[in-house]
């Protein structure tokens, strides 16, 4: 029996180390870039538009959308780091209130684990062991109440400043692509006929990109985020005719 066993063992090892799973690790990165990239390029662009619908010179409309994008990378990083430390101060409340169960009530603890196994059709003489062996180990009772009863995974403590840096990084950049033409091109007009069309290939760019990397259609994706843009810059120009002519 106990060389059958030591067989099954060894042909899962074998089957574990053949299967290599490709999944995307990196999803809170890409989602603060995400972030960061669409709201640089459609907040600049359209303050950039309308500014260029107010007849404003293209030593104006940069001086502006470059004070845009510090205070706006410095407002959307400081939004980054805030949501991260939330998340991080959330786990901690239940970290403490969880040890706490366990200390206090054991067996409504173990009672809940029974349960949650029940749900997945485990027989209670098979998910006794389970339950018992859990209870020995203190951490690894916590830990599985903490994934499997609350959800809630253990947050990387440099969650909060990576969030941050990221999206602010991410903010400028994406807010410098609809200003550059405004740094080459001194003649309004064409400066924001330039803007415009750098910005929609940017826009379709990343939006095929954010696309694939979401699991949605690209293209879809794509046309999604070019028409946001290009919305936003369309009424933000048109409002600054509509005030100067009034």
């Amino acid at each position: 029996m106990a060389t059958e066993e030591n067989r099954t063992a060894g042909s899962d090892r074998s089957l574990l180390l053949k299967h290599k799973e490709k999944h995307f690790t990196a999803g809170e990165i890409i989602r603060d870039v995400i972030i960061g990239v669409s709201d640089g390029l459609t907040v600049p662009f359209a303050l950039a538009a309308g500014l260029s619908g107010a007849n404003a010179s293209s030593s104006v409309i940069l001086t502006a959308g470059i004070a845009e994008i510090a205070a706006g990378a410095i407002s959307m990083g400081l939004g980054g780091y805030l949501a991260a430390k939330s998340e991080a101060d959330h786990y901690m409340r239940e970290l403490r209130r969880e040890e706490e169960e366990i200390t206090n009530v054991p067996d409504t603890e173990a009672a809940e684990i029974a349960e949650m196994l029940a749900e997945y059709g485990i027989e209670s003489h098979e998910y006794a062991p389970v339950v018992n062996a859990l209870r020995r180990k203190p951490k690894a009772w916590l830990d599985f109440m903490m994934k499997f009863e609350l959800g809630l995974e253990k947050p990387d403590p440099k969650r909060a400043f990576q969030s941050a840096f990221t999206i602010a990084i991410a903010y400028t950049v994406g807010g410098l692509v609809p200003l550059s033409p405004y740094m080459f091109i001194t003649y309004v007009q064409n400066a924001v006929i330039t803007s415009v069309v750098v910005t929609l290939v940017a826009l379709l760019i990343f939006g095929c990109a954010k696309g694939y990397f979401t699991g949605n259609r690209p293209l879809r994706s794509a046309i999604q985020t070019a028409f946001i843009g290009a919305l936003a810059s369309a009424v933000a120009f048109g409002m600054a005719k509509a005030v100067q002519n009034v």
